[in-house]
């Protein structure tokens, strides 16, 4: 866990930088730029990329994919090296928030989990790469992005204390946590049968 020894003042700073970052809708702009419509009147309403890949424009989808999850590991990276550990902790936690409740967009935002690649991946990138294998393969596998995507969040924290990087357990819990709550609906049309599968419009 981090030990918070940064004053109050430079977390609270670096967890304003963090949402802003966060909350920059990447899918929304690109599918505009890209003439595909408003993301929120297509497949989930979602603005994260498997819902960009509804609109058939792999590109885009990649492009979005790419994006959010700068977005997260910038974060934090630029609050590393300017405050440390404590305070990158505070960064990535604030990014993965901004990205699924945008002030700019009511508060409605996406699922996730690509910010929370690149959380974990600029956090501790052993745990990082375990955690994308954990969703390449269960996502070739079942053709479901949520279910991959709700497994690589689960093991992130094991795979975090497995390759030494145990100071982020607690963080990594909590981020799971939040995906599970916002992957609700989908685990309800896993069960039910209903759920869509990757490149599914």
């Amino acid at each position: 866990m981090p030990d918070f020894t940064s004053p109050l003042p430079v977390l609270l700073l670096w967890a304003i930088i963090g949402y802003g970052l966060g909350s920059v809708p990447f899918g929304l702009l690109l599918a505009r730029a890209m003439n595909l419509g408003d993301l929120r009147q297509i497949g989930s309403g979602n603005i994260g990329a498997t819902n960009v890949l509804r609109t058939g424009n792999k590109k885009a989808a990649a492009l979005t994919l790419l994006l959010d999850g700068l977005k997260g590991a910038v974060a934090v990276l630029l609050a590393r090296a300017f405050a440390g550990e404590d305070a990158a902790q505070i960064a990535a936690l604030a990014a993965f928030i901004g990205h699924c409740f945008p002030v700019w967009l009511g508060f409605k935002g996406g699922k996730g989990v690509a910010t929370f690649f690149g959380v974990i991946l600029a956090l501790c990138w052993p745990a990082g790469l375990l955690a994308a294998a954990t969703w390449l393969i269960l996502a070739f596998a079942l053709r479901y992005s949520s279910a991959a995507a709700l497994a690589a969040a689960t093991l992130a924290p094991f795979f975090a204390l497995f390759t030494g990087n145990g100071h982020t357990f607690v963080l990594l819990a909590v981020l799971a946590v939040l995906i599970w709550w916002r992957h609700s609906a989908n685990v309800a049309r896993l069960l039910a049968g209903t759920e869509s599968k990757i490149g599914q419009k």
